[in-house]
C-alpha cells in the first residue's frame, strides 16, 4: 500500500479572482432579462449581449467587471441570463434592435447628451 502525502497548497490567484469577482458583482445592477419588460425578446436581448460583449472585448475592456453569466428565475421558469455593470447595460441597449423604440430612444438620448444637444 502506497502512503500519499498531503501537501496543502496555497492558492492566491483562486482567492483574489474571487475576490475581484465579488467587488465586480457589487456594481452589477441590471440583468440582461431586464429587457423583456421593455419590449425585447429572449433572441434579441441574446443577440444584443453578444454584440456588446464584442465591442467590450475588442476595446479592451475587462468583460469582468460588466458582464457576468448568471441564472435568474422568471415565472418559475430558470433562464440563462448576465448580470451587468451600468456600462454593460448601455452597451447591449445600444447593440439592440434599433427598430425597437426603447432602444432607439436610448440612443438618441445618449448622442444628445454627448453632443450636448438639448430639444
Amino acid at each position: 500500500m502506497q502512503v500519499s502525502i498531503y501537501k496543502q497548497e496555497r492558492r492566491t490567484a483562486d482567492s483574489i479572482d474571487n475576490f475581484m469577482d465579488f467587488y465586480y458583482g457589487l456594481r452589477m445592477h441590471f440583468f440582461a432579462s431586464d429587457l423583456l419588460y421593455k419590449g425585447l425578446s429572449p433572441e434579441q436581448i441574446s443577440d444584443a449581449v453578444a454584440k456588446a460583449m464584442s465591442v467590450a472585448k475588442s476595446s479592451k475592456m475587462n468583460l469582468r467587471e460588466h458582464f457576468r453569466p448568471v441564472f435568474s428565475s422568471i415565472d418559475k421558469e430558470i433562464i440563462s441570463d448576465c448580470k451587468l455593470s451600468r456600462l454593460g447595460y448601455g452597451l447591449v441597449l445600444m447593440n439592440a434592435e434599433s427598430q425597437l423604440a426603447v432602444v432607439a430612444k436610448w440612443q438618441r438620448r445618449i448622442l444628445e447628451k454627448f453632443l450636448n444637444i438639448s430639444y
